[in-house]
């Protein structure tokens, strides 16, 4: 075989095997909280292979704390995480520290109630009760007290916060051992067993608090400045993953519920209902208006002593999110 024959064909074997390789290469290790909005999201995530299709070999590193994929992604544990607390994100750029929310992904939507028949009528008898809610360190308890200290006075000593996740503070609140309890609307919906007396919704609280047509954001995705600048690439690819994976939850209803029985550990009546209220508490992008919005929180969580410095304009990076879109 000739020189130039050979030189022919390693070229074509090279343009043949190079796109294999560069995806190959598009490694990602994605970390997510497994309760909360988070698991669902995951579960849908994961057994939809969105990221794969997207041409990127995912790592998928499941925390028990919700703020360890912030903690993770800090020590280059984790190159992205997604339905990260916009606190920790906010704590953390106001630090310096190296990370970039590229997208929007939650809403924090919630409402307050109590059993029925029980005293408590407003949120403003809340004073000296027991309030069930996410734990401290999230972005939903910040935004929970935040709105019981400016719409109704009640500073956080004014009542006792007890914390945990969705089916132990029903569990607390059929028990008595707390008055109310902020659940979503999923947690509400498969409720058959106790009558509830809502007192308040979240968002129509966030709304009237800050006087915006806006609800509050209660989770971001969130990318290690160092693999961001040197993937710039699969980041996109990340974003457009997370978008692709938040319309198929919206559009296919069955197919998510299937995937949450199955990979979630949700039975079928849990499955249909948390599928069916997909589009109250998912989103994915970051637009002008959000990017306004998460100015707007870290206003309100700085003032209310949540978080201690000012967040830069430079902790949110549309760019991806651009880019995704097209």
């Amino acid at each position: 075989m000739s020189v130039r024959k050979l030189a022919a064909l390693l070229a074509v074997a090279a343009a043949t095997l190079a796109p294999v390789a560069a995806s190959a290469q598009e490694k990602i290790k994605v970390g997510y909280w497994t309760s909360g909005f988070s698991v669902g999201f995951g579960a849908v995530l994961e057994a939809g292979k969105f990221l794969e299709a997207q041409g990127l070999q995912p790592e998928y590193i499941k925390f028990s704390d919700v703020n360890g994929p912030t903690k993770a992604l800090m020590t280059n544990s984790i190159d992205v995480a997604f339905g990260a607390p916009a606190t920790g994100a906010f704590t953390l750029g106001g630090e310096g520290a190296p990370l970039e929310v590229v997208l929007v992904t939650q809403i924090a939507e919630a409402t307050f109630v109590t059993k029925d028949g029980s005293p408590v009528t407003s949120l403003a008898d809340l004073k000296g009760k027991k309030v069930g809610m996410s734990p401290a360190g999230s972005a939903m308890y910040a935004i929970t007290t935040a709105l019981l200290e400016k719409n109704q006075g009640l500073k956080r000593t004014d009542f006792t916060a007890v914390p945990g996740n969705e089916g132990r503070l029903l569990q607390f609140l059929s028990q008595g051992d707390i008055d109310v309890a902020a659940l979503r609307a999923v947690t509400l919906a498969s409720v058959s067993d106790i009558k509830l007396k809502p007192l308040g919704n979240v968002v129509d609280e966030w709304k009237a608090m800050t006087k915006t047509s806006a609800p509050p954001i209660l989770g971001v995705a969130i990318v290690h400045k160092t693999f961001a600048r040197q993937s710039p690439q699969a980041v996109v690819k990340y974003v457009k993953a997370v978008m692709e994976a938040t319309k198929f939850g919206s559009k296919e209803t069955d197919k998510a519920s299937a995937i949450l029985r199955s990979s979630a550990n949700l039975d079928a009546k849990d499955a249909t209902a948390y599928a069916r209220l997909w589009d109250q508490f998912y989103v994915a992008s970051l637009e002008p208006a959000d990017i306004a919005t998460l100015k707007t929180m870290a206003e309100v969580f700085r003032a209310a002593g949540t978080i201690e410095r000012p967040v830069p304009d430079t902790l949110f990076v549309p760019t991806y999110y651009e880019q995704a879109k097209k």
